[in-house]
């Protein structure tokens, strides 16, 4: 059975990989993680911090889930507060050029980024769904980081972390923006993920699963093309400017106006049947999308 260890904190990484104490208490650069006497591959983590880390010339990319689509020059992964996720310590990996950045939610708590830090879904992607760089995106982002290593490495002052946080949330907000790259470079890609996912809604809605599980959530729709839900919901919105929940609604008001003209069946039964567990949440999603109610739609001439 696979471990499971939690870290709470940037020291309790450092006590893991049995390294001198920290710099900053908050964050920190590792350039190359060190050799610990643990087979990392049997382990999986769960952490109170925030992880991003970019790695490059690691054989076996692919497990990054690159498509020709892609660059091949570097890749990047982000994983957020509360998540599961294990590491490689292979030799590809641990030879490979590149660097990690962990930090307390604390060190932006007080910032304008830590207002805005949910608005970067890519750290709840899964790691197949990693950012692929060009050799310009790399160095770019690495000038940002050896700035923040260097106001970590130097006596913390009153600017030092004004400093650490703004080079940080640079780094987030072009990520952000290499992610749109990278969404509207594979777009032929991601149409055939679109008719798979309409697919998807269709059959969901014409069989009985509202009616056994209730409506699909984003996680639903997601597994079923073996991606995460925050990946799905930020391609669609990319490819058609609607969230994953916009398309949801959409098709779920198409089967209500189908079975309201055609069934006798009471609003609510036909709510129940779409996955509603309250009734007047259906009524009031549908006056919501269609300006009326259930019943006056019924009713029309």
């Amino acid at each position: 059975m696979e471990e499971i260890i939690h870290i709470s904190s940037i020291a309790e990484v450092y006590e893991f990989l049995n390294a001198v104490k920290p710099a900053h208490p908050l964050i920190t650069v590792i350039r190359k993680w060190p050799k610990v006497g643990l087979d990392l591959n049997q382990l999986r983590f769960t952490s109170d911090l925030y992880y991003l880390a970019m790695k490059r010339d690691i054989s076996g990319s692919f497990q990054y889930g690159r498509s020709v689509y892609d660059y091949q020059e570097a890749s990047m992964v982000f994983i957020g507060p509360g998540q599961v996720a294990s590491f490689s310590n292979s030799k590809a990996e641990s030879e490979s050029e590149g660097w990690t950045i962990l930090f307390h939610p604390d060190l932006i708590r007080k910032s304008e980024l830590g207002k805005t830090i949910r608005q970067y879904s890519f750290f709840s992607y899964d790691t197949n769904e990693a950012l692929h760089l060009s050799e310009k995106e790399r160095k770019f982002l690495n000038t940002l980081v050896d700035t923040i290593e260097q106001e970590i490495s130097q006596n913390l002052d009153r600017h030092s972390q004004a400093l650490i946080v703004q080079n940080l949330e640079t780094i987030l907000k072009y990520s952000n923006r290499f992610y749109d790259r990278q969404f509207y470079t594979r777009t032929n890609l991601n149409r055939d993920l679109l008719s798979k996912f309409e697919n998807f809604l269709q059959s969901y809605f014409a069989s009985d699963q509202p009616l056994e599980k209730g409506l699909p959530t984003i996680d639903d729709c997601g597994k079923a093309l073996n991606m995460s839900g925050a990946y799905l919901s930020d391609l669609l919105r990319a490819e058609t400017g609607r969230s994953a929940k916009d398309h949801i609604h959409s098709y779920l008001i198409d089967h209500a106006k189908t079975a309201l003209l055609n069934s006798t069946d009471s609003v609510s039964q036909i709510a129940v049947g779409l996955g509603f567990e309250y009734p007047q949440n259906f009524s009031k999603l549908f006056k919501a999308k269609t300006g009326m109610s259930p019943s006056e739609y019924r009713n029309l001439d």
